[in-house]
């Protein structure tokens, strides 16, 4: 039983492979899970909680699950750790923007384009530590 289903799965994961319409496969389970986790948004409260659940953590998993199917789960945990990282990076950029808009009342434009040289560092720094 168990190896009939791994079977399924290799070939599925074949299939995606020599298929060039994996993007069309991608793009529709993204878009699924897209919606769902937006339904999800919209139920909770308050609604400052849609932006968590909009696209790009469902287009992240997608491309996981995709991933281990067509890569292997040694690739995708690479790619899974390199989204942490990068995750990460954008908290730090995130809460600098914040903090500098909050308490010193600069303009969003100008924090937030000179706000990209810390997440550009933050990212290499994760990158260099973790991931290199």
């Amino acid at each position: 039983m168990c190896s009939e289903k791994a079977r399924r799965i290799t070939r599925a994961a074949q299939a995606l492979r020599d298929l060039p319409m994996s993007y069309l496969l991608r793009f529709l389970i993204g878009g699924a899970v897209v919606s769902i986790f937006a339904a999800l948004g919209d139920a909770l409260k308050p609604k400052s909680f849609a932006g968590i659940f909009s696209a790009a953590p469902s287009i992240a998993l997608a491309s996981l699950g995709l991933t281990i199917l067509v890569k292997g789960r040694d690739y995708a945990a690479l790619e899974g750790r390199s989204m942490l990282a990068g995750a990460a990076a954008l908290l730090i950029y995130s809460a600098v923007c914040a903090r500098l808009m909050f308490r010193h009342d600069f303009r969003a434009a100008q924090v937030t384009v000179s706000a990209l040289l810390i997440w550009l560092f933050a990212s290499f720094a994760a990158w260099a530590a973790f991931l290199r």
